[in-house]
């Protein structure tokens, strides 16, 4: 019985973190002109579908669960998804060998670019950590993403961004119950700010470092129940994205 308990557990919870594409940002505003010049809107034929951030003139972050939805194109050097831009066709595709959907873990994935790109005033790169890090109880972060700004609203074109403090990841494991290894957790927890569905594969970032991937929150509540939003933790991940980046390939 507690074997059946479990799956059905995480089936409920697979369930719930598929939904979290789209790309919205929650009590946030919009996103300066100049700043985060390392954002990406990942693109299908539909148009926007998951965020990411610029590491390299190659390479590109994202969220491994956002594949599901068959990117093919970024757009970089631009808040506004209507106004000219900067688009590279993706060329491929890396994911950890482990990951296998967005309730297991390991959602993250690199997107090599089809030729590089120019870093010029509107184009800029984002750093990583430079070895495993361990974040600071309400150290503040911020998340930003194209998307709908309230449950059911319409799509917005403009980039916004809102500021989200780091929660303590035993606390979060108490409030999710049952989350994967590698992850972080900051805004969605006693407060209305934070991603929504969607803004998969986005940064969030602390102190001009990107630490996180935005993976998965509960459901299409975008008033935020009591548990935290969920982001892939990059620093856990240094080794395998170092490797890929000085190879260009995976």
């Amino acid at each position: 019985m507690h074997g059946l308990h479990k799956r059905l557990l995480f089936h409920v919870l697979t369930c719930l973190v598929q939904n979290a594409l789209g790309g919205k940002i929650i009590d946030g505003d919009k996103a300066p002109e100049n700043s985060m010049l390392y954002m990406v809107s990942l693109q299908n034929i539909r148009g926007h579908v998951c965020g990411g951030f610029l590491i390299s003139e190659y390479f590109v972050v994202s969220a491994a669960h956002c594949d599901h939805v068959n990117p093919t194109r970024v757009v970089l050097g631009t808040h506004n998804l209507k106004a000219e831009n900067t688009m590279r066709y993706i060329e491929k595709k890396c994911k950890p060998p482990s990951y296998e959907n967005v309730g297991t873990g390991n959602d993250i994935m690199l997107l090599k670019l089809s030729s590089a790109v120019q870093l010029n005033e509107r184009v800029q790169l984002i750093q990583l950590p430079k070895t495993e890090i361990s974040m600071k109880d309400g150290e503040k972060c911020s998340v930003a993403g194209w998307g709908m700004t309230e449950t059911g609203g319409a799509i917005v074109d403009d980039l916004r961004v809102v500021d989200v403090s780091v929660i303590n990841l035993e606390d979060c494991k108490k409030t999710w119950q049952n989350l994967p290894a590698n992850v972080l957790c900051a805004g969605g927890y006693d407060t209305k700010k934070g991603f929504c569905q969607g803004d998969s594969g986005g940064p969030l970032v602390c102190n001009r470092m990107a630490v996180g991937i935005v993976s998965f929150n509960r459901n299409y509540n975008c008033t935020y129940p009591n548990v935290p939003n969920v982001y892939t933790d990059i620093s856990k991940y240094l080794p395998w994205i170092n490797k890929i980046l000085e190879e260009k390939n995976c």
